[in-house]
């Protein structure tokens, strides 16, 4: 389908509710997941991931077989094009998880929300680099804005977000490229987590042969919280999908404030991360560039 410019009509369709409620539902659930990486902080994060990877894959696989969608996985399998988009998204989500998981057990909760408060910008850049979309002077300021605030971290705090930017690109592209993958949203990410599963028991091998591992050597709770990285993993992120499948890619940005505004508060008032002067300013450009964009959604709605 090709652009839409501004002096064409661009009537969109009404977005359908089950898309709100699917998106909604996925980003309170992300909203809510620093406390479950809490709790399994005191272990290493690739194995996290790795379990987040493996004990998905019953998640989904039953969640495929009730909607009867085998057929769209075989075909999936059987066509290289998917294969190699599958495998970069996979890639994607990967490294997503493993920066995340890591952030919130060093105490680095309050990056992760910045992260995901920049991404929305983030997908501005992407439709205008990837999509041939136009900057508004709105949307040219919010950017602004989440420049200036990247700034601010990296000379007044000492160093550059890295958390912060690589948790936004990750996840941006991903969406992105979720998004036009040619398969539904829950047989996709079956894919992904099957593309990821032989990594990732080599991974807990590894792990398990250096007497490190969490799974059967420290006790029925860590197992047990390893097994529930698979539903708190594939839950909200199949919801995910099916949202962006139904709205448009500027509503996904707007719902996307719902996770990081309830990170960051966890931060702040349940894990008692420390909540500096410089973060402040630069939190404060964010919210201002966010202010901006929406606004500028709301004229273009107009």
């Amino acid at each position: 389908m090709r652009p839409t410019f501004p002096h064409e009509t661009n009537k969109q369709p009404r977005e359908p509710l089950a898309g709100f409620a699917f998106s909604i539902s996925a980003y309170v659930l992300w909203g809510f997941l620093p406390l479950y990486m809490k709790m399994v902080g005191h272990m290493p994060a690739v194995e996290v991931v790795a379990h987040r990877v493996l004990w998905s894959i019953p998640v989904a696989g039953i969640i495929v077989l009730w909607l009867k969608r085998t057929d769209d996985l075989v075909a999936a399998l059987k066509s290289p094009r998917t294969l190699i988009m599958a495998c970069i998204t996979a890639a994607l989500i990967s490294i997503n998880w493993g920066i995340y998981v890591w952030a919130i057990a060093e105490g680095r909760a309050i990056e992760g929300a910045l992260g995901y408060y920049i991404n929305p910008l983030i997908n501005v850049l992407l439709g205008v680099v990837l999509l041939g979309e136009r900057f508004t002077r709105l949307q040219m300021a919010a950017v602004a804005c989440a420049v200036i605030a990247v700034g601010i971290l990296t000379f007044g705090a000492g160093g550059l977000p890295w958390v912060s930017l690589a948790l936004a690109c990750s996840f941006g592209i991903y969406g992105y490229l979720r998004k036009t993958l040619p398969i539904g949203p829950t047989q996709g990410f079956l894919l992904e987590v099957i593309i990821l599963a032989i990594p990732a028991m080599i991974v807990i091998a590894w792990i398990t042969a250096s007497g490190e591992g969490h799974f059967d050597q420290t006790g029925f709770g860590d197992m047990g919280l390893l097994i529930f990285a698979g539903p708190v993993t594939a839950i909200p992120l199949i919801l995910y999908a099916f949202g962006a499948k139904q709205l448009r890619y500027t509503t996904m940005g707007i719902l996307q404030y719902i996770a990081p505004t309830m990170i960051f508060l966890t931060a702040v008032f349940v894990f008692g991360e420390p909540f500096s002067s410089i973060q402040a300013i630069a939190f404060g450009f964010i919210w201002m560039g966010l202010a901006l964009y929406t606004w500028s959604l709301f004229k273009a709605s107009k």
